[in-house]
């Protein structure tokens, strides 16, 4: 297990949450207001966790459909059959059902019936990054949570394709903590040092200390550790500790510990986090299925952003029935949400709407890793986005569509 799989995110605090939501407030769903609770209440499926550049970003040529679109007065008959028609739709969330984005607004949208509103029969099992690739990759399930983009076209190998079709992060949601003793100020000072790693060095981290001046395999040393207990690490001999935004600092925070956080987010490092992506078979095959995933998913968070109490409550109520082999807790999924919406509308250009893919950004968290070695080849990425699917759940103003009442 990487710490990919342990944690997932965050940045900014109530202050960013309180901010999301007057955010949420001005740029709601089209013709609907604020995020209601539309739709029947349906539980989620759940089961036990499934265990399982240099280069120019290429995006898919765009699904050709004729059914209608969705509007303020809903999803048209022929659209709802061509919905249907993608049968069983089988979503594996990247870590349990934690209060993350790109899992909680599929599990709340899941949970306030927004999928059925869509025709779309969505079954939602617990599962773990890594392992979900080749189970998309083989149609065993249809859509996934990836950690970020870089994550996505490290597990393209092997003839093995995906598409990102939603991404909520635009900045990294890795950070670095060191003892908040006054012994290591800079990142410079890590020099000659011993970091601590959970299965591997987060892209955006080696990314941070490079920009530094410190060179892997060569300024500081890495030992991997045991288990996922910060306070237990910064016991340790080790100077400094990878960890994520949205996890081990709230942690450390209601123990009382003291740290020193470096954010890649705030050195200008680019990078990803909260995808959505399917595989290219489903989306030629279901192109009006897919958006309509993306567009309750939106929907989804809209309402975890109005409320985010009941979304965790949503998501605790899920964890809990799936046995939580994590053991997660209400407190901290709670933190978890606060610092994953925050980290989503830190990292949203002004003016946008959430989720949106933006060439752009993916090209640049590309070429920095890429040239940092963080890929053993300079990926293909013909084919790894289409940034037309979360654009078009948008109306020209920026609300999401949906329908009334």
């Amino acid at each position: 297990m990487t710490t990919r799989q342990k944690d997932r995110r965050a940045v900014a605090a109530l202050a960013g949450l309180a901010a999301l939501a007057l955010v949420a407030g001005a740029c709601g769903s089209s013709k609907s207001g604020t995020a209601a609770t539309t739709g029947a209440s349906t539980s989620a499926t759940t089961s036990a966790p499934v265990e399982t550049t240099a280069a120019t970003v290429a995006t898919t040529a765009a699904p050709v459909t004729t059914a209608a679109p969705v509007s303020d007065k809903g999803i048209s008959d022929e659209r709802c059959t061509a919905n249907k028609a993608a049968g069983k739709i089988t979503y594996l969330t990247s870590f349990d059902f934690a209060a993350a984005a790109s899992i909680l607004d599929v599990v709340v949208a899941k949970e306030k019936g927004y999928f059925e509103k869509m025709c779309l029969d969505v079954e939602l099992k617990a599962g773990f990054s890594t392992s979900n690739y080749p189970l998309v990759a083989s149609g065993t399930a249809q859509f996934s949570s990836a950690g970020s983009f870089t994550e996505i076209l490290n597990f393209s190998t092997g003839g093995a394709k995906f598409v990102a079709l939603a991404d909520y992060g635009k900045i990294p949601i890795e950070g670095l903590i060191v003892r908040d003793d006054g012994k290591i100020t800079k990142l410079e000072d890590l020099k000659g040092k011993t970091i601590g790693v959970k299965g591997d060095l987060p892209p955006s981290i080696v990314a941070m200390l490079a920009k530094h001046g410190l060179k892997r395999g060569t300024d500081y040393k890495e030992v991997l550790l045991d288990g996922f207990d910060p306070q237990a690490h910064l016991k340790t001999a080790i100077d400094a500790l990878p960890v994520y935004k949205s996890n081990e600092p709230g942690q450390l925070d209601r123990a009382g510990v003291k740290y020193k956080l470096f954010d890649p987010a705030d050195d200008g490092i680019p990078g990803s986090f909260g995808l959505i992506y399917t595989s290219p078979e489903f989306l030629q095959k279901y192109p009006t299925a897919a958006e309509d995933f993306v567009r309750a998913s939106l929907r989804g968070y809209e309402f975890s952003v109005a409320d985010a109490a009941a979304a965790v409550d949503i998501a605790v109520a899920q964890i809990n029935a799936a046995g939580n082999q994590a053991f997660l807790t209400k407190e901290g999924e709670t933190y978890r949400w606060q610092q994953e919406s925050a980290a989503v509308l830190k990292g949203t250009p002004s003016g946008e709407p959430v989720g949106l893919i933006d060439s752009a950004l993916l090209k640049n968290e590309i070429t920095a890793y890429d040239a940092i070695g963080i890929f053993k080849a300079t990926p293909v990425t013909d084919g790894a986005y289409d940034d037309t699917v979360a654009k078009s759940v948008y109306d020209a103003d920026g609300k999401l569509i949906w329908p009334a009442g």
